[in-house]
């Protein structure tokens, strides 16, 4: 397996791009730092998740670096048993699935996932429970405070890096019995693969950030499967026979015992369709996604999938496999506490009802394929007569290849743009491509307020509006959404 320093795409930069603070090492804020300083001191680090990735710099991923700083700190991630889950979609609801079932388990859960959505504390959570404004300033300034005696040669921790140390440090001084921690980059050289954990799992991969991951399914694959950990069991879903080859490949060298969700672990899963709407007088039955998994440890069958779509099933699935392995570690894991746990699961941003009247769908969707699973769950899920797509998303993507999929679902198209978001694409580029490829006469926003205002005066009765396309545009969404009338 040939060795690489940084992941694909980054090596292909010749000229790194001067961005964010200087080179010297990063100045804390000094003691005494408050919650609106410590958001200021992470926003002001780069970003790379607000950055185009041809404009990442190929010396950006360092793991020598996010190492360093946890040395500083006493390596706090050292105290802390986790669960790292990476791939290309189903991250989070994987993550949210897991930790949720792990807390109906008796267990005290800490969850690191990304994107936020409104709030960056959502990032960092314990039993599902925001961390504090005050413990948030705190751990801040204890990180600002280790990255400030950072060598200069080392570079400049990114927003990404100091976010991610301060989880760890924050899950350590809560005594957590677990943490789940979700990749943000590939994984590789992703800042959160300084752990060693219980167990590994990777979600469905596809093509997605190809010019920092790679421009196949497999070289992604290979980035992703940079947190297989020798002896460390790992789990995945189904994938094409490529990309599970690549995975089976790097596990084997690795020393990592790995076990395909549907290969080497029985799994299946069915659809039912529910009665559809109401007739007078009686009750409507939703439709349901049920699986069913089994092991020589655990028996789950015909359970319901907590969140809407077929893609879910999948997750779902991985994450009774990762609860599986846990068990065989020697974690006390009840089945009856697990279908508990599932039933409690919300995750916003995805397939997530946000307003009744009018009906306002938001998903974080953001690449082909999980556009693509989107159209097909609220096809499944969702009974309305005309679909309204509001949708903004970054200049980098797979322009072509998601508005392709968009086009086959949504009956019209409003295009905007996240406010604030440097990556974002232009509303009018978007509404020129997608009538290029369907002709429907898609309509373009200057910014998410404007573009509802279209999407309210075209939506009748039973009609759905749905807000894809990126995180960034669905928290926006949700901030305003709030304001309306109906939702206060």
């Amino acid at each position: 397996m040939p060795k690489t320093s940084a992941p694909a795409q980054a090596r292909t930069n010749q000229t790194p791009v001067a961005t964010g603070p200087s080179n010297g090492p990063a100045k804390s804020p000094g003691a005494g730092m408050t919650y609106q300083a410590a958001v200021k001191y992470l926003h002001d680090r780069v970003d790379i998740e607000r950055m185009h990735a041809g404009r990442v710099p190929r010396d950006l991923f360092k793991l020598d670096r996010m190492r360093a700083i946890m040395n500083l700190l006493g390596n706090p991630h050292d105290a802390v048993k986790c669960i790292h889950v990476a791939g290309t979609k189903g991250k989070g609801s994987t993550c949210e699935m897991t930790a949720t079932c792990l807390e109906a388990c008796g267990y005290t859960v800490g969850t690191y996932t990304t994107p936020h959505l409104i709030d960056i504390r959502e990032r960092i959570r314990v039993n599902r429970r925001l961390i504090p404004h005050a413990e948030f300033a705190g751990v801040a300034q204890k990180i600002a405070d280790a990255a400030a005696k950072l060598p200069p040669e080392i570079g400049t921790p990114t927003s990404f890096e100091l976010t991610t140390a301060m989880c760890f440090q924050y899950f350590a001084d809560q005594a957590v019995d677990l943490a789940v921690i979700e990749c943000g980059l590939g994984g590789r050289l992703d800042s959160t693969n300084v752990i060693t954990p219980l167990v590994s799992a990777i979600t469905s991969i596809s093509l997605d950030h190809t010019q920092l991951l790679g421009q196949t399914v497999e070289l992604i694959a290979r980035e992703k499967a940079g947190i297989f950990k020798p002896g460390v069991p790992a789990v995945t879903v189904q994938h094409v026979p490529s990309v599970t080859a690549v995975l089976r490949e790097v596990a084997t060298d690795v020393g990592t015992p790995l076990q395909v969700v549907g290969e080497d672990i029985d799994f299946s899963f069915r659809h039912d369709a529910g009665s559809g709407r109401p007739r007078h007088g009686e009750k409507s039955v939703p439709p349901v996604t049920r699986i069913s998994l089994s092991t020589r440890r655990s028996s789950y069958e015909h359970i319901p999938v907590p969140l809407k779509g077929e893609h879910q099933a999948q997750n779902c699935g991985l994450t009774l496999a990762i609860l599986d392995k846990l068990t065989e570690r020697g974690m006390d894991i009840s089945e009856t506490k697990v279908m508990q746990g599932l039933e409690r699961v919300q995750l916003a941003g995805r397939m997530e009802m946000a307003c009744e009247s009018p009906r306002i769908l938001l998903d974080g969707a953001h690449n082909p394929e999980s556009i693509k699973c989107l159209m097909k769950a609220i096809g499944s899920h969702i009974g309305y007569d005309s679909l309204v797509v509001i949708f903004g998303c970054a200049a980098d993507k797979d322009v072509r290849g998601i508005l392709q999929q968009l086009s086959l679902g949504a009956d019209k198209a409003i295009f905007t743009r996240a406010a604030g978001n440097a990556r974002a694409a232009d509303p009018r580029e978007l509404t020129r491509v997608y009538n290029d490829i369907c002709g429907k006469g898609g309509q373009s926003a200057d910014n998410f307020a404007e573009a509802l205002k279209l999407a309210m005066r075209a939506v009748g009765r039973g009609d759905l509006i749905c807000v894809t396309g990126s995180f960034y545009l669905v928290g926006e969404a949700k901030k305003l959404l709030k304001e309306l009338p109906a939702n206060k």
